[in-house]
């Protein structure tokens, strides 16, 4: 079958593409998420089959006009940064109206639609901040109608591997708008990049038994999977290669790495995507769509959308204007613990079927391979100040909320993995891990910005949420039959919670010099190209080290064992010692200026940071209580 033929029937009458009317809402009898995948999977399959027989050419015209069929969009060339640019690329109908909480479907076919140029990001989703100290606060002008991509490619790309970017936030905050210039032109201009929306806080994430019953819960993982699906379909007029796509995020982009590597039980294979780089895997517990938080929150947003708080009341939700909705969003957000959204993925049954840890325990994921990691210090923003957490009945009271199931003898369990700092005085002294563990020091008892009560909370939530969610996706690929993983972790200082962006896209500041940031987008590119993350020596070392081209362990980076478990610690050495102020954190320390090296190591990721692996086995066992 031809991809315009299997497009058509794609576009024909599938829950992909056709609006439900909204009489027709409440009396949906089939499960519409069920509907969704298994279109998904019935007609990507064809595509798939259609692509391996027709083995298309995959260039992109001179014109750089690109006919999706329902649109026609002319991309420009950029001179700053020697690539080709599509921005604003419409991959679904507006969710709007009777369409609010269903499912994403492609646009109309169009065949005599005009050419657009393809110069401007589209519409942000609503959106707002998280939880913090200083309250929740609404994001920049959104709007419903936000389902939008972007493409940029090197000039007469021609089956190149493409990686798709899917932004953090929380599953609250964020957009497309991820410049990928120069990690693709730090590689050679070998790959073509794709950055995507999808709905975000209730608009995306809203979730209850009634939500299920007329709509979606997770819309916006549907809208993920509907964009990855497009990649699919169109990346070849790009010149992009549909068989080779990475799928990348950071923090919640992250988690839904991971959510599409267990997706519909792992059963799809390399349907959406060959490999998966994960940036800081976000993994907050997991309800099921229609457990007691998640339903407790649809009616405080009911509530707070003018609406019953009790009962029917999804009709009435259809009919409040989307800025009602956005504040509405926004007040179940600022009612949550600091730190937090007040939405984010749940089990759902279809898509997502499972809890992480049990999947990702049996190891039934999607794609073949994996590059995952994360940060040395992911906890200091989410985690209270040290003024708000001075003793362990303090820190006790934050994890009840953090860890809403667990009981109080799960809590003190929890404490006794992490024992207290000796160093518990509030003015210090603190000082950031060496990223060596000499000394005695690590994350359990050392940390920039908090020492006693307050680090142990940043290092419970950290390894909880993001180190240890890492530890399980490497181990699912491991010992997997045509699968293989690399882990690592970045430890340049201060390693917080997103420092790494700057390292993977730029731009470069004053404690990422060229020398690491090179080693981390190569890392990136030589496995989003040839599926291993290993660096060359020179690389590895840097051009400032003393003997660039000595043998360096990231030139032969190991394959995750889930046995006998290694990774790479990106670090630097050298500089001079500065404070910075970093918002809602305080000051931090970091090392600027001249005399900064690369100090990129091997290390043993079970006894790592005081036997890690030990603490992440640990939080495996609470997986069911947790849930997560």
């Amino acid at each position: 079958m031809a991809i315009k033929q299997w497009m058509g029937l794609l576009l024909a009458g599938s829950s992909l593409s056709s609006a439900l009317p909204s009489s027709k809402v409440a009396a949906r009898t089939t499960d519409a998420a069920t509907e969704f995948v298994d279109n998904l999977v019935a007609e990507l399959t064809a595509a798939y089959n259609d692509h391996q027989i027709r083995a298309p050419q995959c260039a992109q015209e001179s014109t750089l006009v690109v006919d999706t069929g329902y649109a026609k969009y002319r991309g420009y060339y950029d001179s700053a940064s020697a690539l080709n640019h599509w921005k604003g690329i419409r991959y679904s109908q507006a969710p709007t109206g009777s369409l609010r909480w269903q499912p994403p479907r492609f646009p109309a076919l169009a065949p005599s639609a005009p050419v657009t140029d393809a110069d401007a990001f589209g519409n942000t989703c609503y959106q707002h901040t998280p939880r913090t100290a200083l309250g929740s606060f609404l994001g920049p002008p959104g709007s419903e109608d936000c389902l939008f991509l972007n493409v940029v490619a090197p000039a007469n790309a021609t089956k190149l591997p493409v990686v798709v970017w899917i932004h953090g936030g929380g599953y609250g905050y964020g957009d497309s708008s991820q410049d990928l210039t120069q990690l693709i032109n730090d590689n050679g201009k070998t790959f073509i990049g794709v950055s995507i929306n999808y709905r975000l806080g209730a608009f995306g994430y809203l979730s209850s038994q009634e939500v299920k019953d007329n709509g979606v819960v997770n819309a916006g993982h549907l809208d993920q999977a509907l964009a990855l699906a497009w990649v699919k379909l169109h990346i070849c007029k790009f010149g992009g290669d549909p068989s080779k796509v990475t799928i990348a995020g950071q923090s919640a982009g992250a988690g839904s790495v991971m959510h599409h590597a267990l997706a519909v039980n792992g059963d799809l294979g390399s349907l959406l995507f060959d490999k998966g780089l994960a940036q800081s895997p976000y993994l907050p517990y997991q309800p099921n769509f229609n457990d007691a938080i998640p339903t407790s929150r649809y009616y405080a947003f009911s509530a707070a959308a003018g609406c019953p708080s009790s009962g029917s009341v999804f009709s009435c939700l259809l009919s409040k204007s989307a800025a009602d909705l956005e504040l509405a969003s926004l007040s179940v957000t600022a009612s949550s613990t600091q730190g937090s959204w007040g939405f984010w993925p749940v089990t759902d049954g279809v898509y997502i079927k499972n809890r992480p840890t049990a999947q990702l325990t049996a190891k039934r994921v999607n794609g073949n391979k994996l590059l995952v990691g994360y940060n040395a210090h992911e906890g200091p923003l989410f985690v209270p100040g040290p003024d708000a957490i001075e003793t362990q009945a303090d820190l006790l009271a934050w994890m009840a909320l953090w860890f809403p199931n667990l009981t109080s003898a799960q809590l003190n369990s929890i404490l006794a993995i992490n024992p207290n700092s000796a160093l518990s005085s509030a003015s210090g002294p603190r000082f950031e891990t060496d990223g060596l563990n000499t000394g005695g020091f690590n994350a359990i008892n050392t940390s920039p910005d908090g020492v006693g009560q307050k680090q142990r909370g940043n290092n419970i939530y950290a390894e909880a949420t993001f180190a240890c969610p890492a530890y399980w996706l490497a181990d699912a690929y491991s010992g997997n039959p045509g699968k293989s993983s690399w882990l690592y972790q970045f430890s340049v200082p201060f390693a917080y919670h997103g420092a790494d962006i700057n390292a993977a896209f730029g731009p470069s500041t004053s404690s990422l010099p060229s020398d690491i940031t090179l080693a981390f987008r190569k890392a990136w590119g030589n496995f989003i190209v040839g599926g291993n993350p290993s660096i060359a020596n020179t690389i590895a070392n840097g051009a400032s080290s003393a003997s660039p081209s000595a043998y360096h362990p990231a030139s032969n980076w190991p394959v995750w064992n889930q046995n006998a478990p290694q990774f790479v610690n990106f670090n630097t050495t050298g500089g001079t010692l500065a404070t910075v102020e970093l918002p809602l954190v305080g000051s931090y320390p970091q090392y600027e200026g001249p005399g900064i090296k690369n100090a990129i190591s091997v290390q043993n990721a079970n006894t790592w940071e005081a036997y890690r692996g030990d603490r992440c086995a640990f939080y495996k066992n609470l997986g069911p209580y947790m849930p997560n």
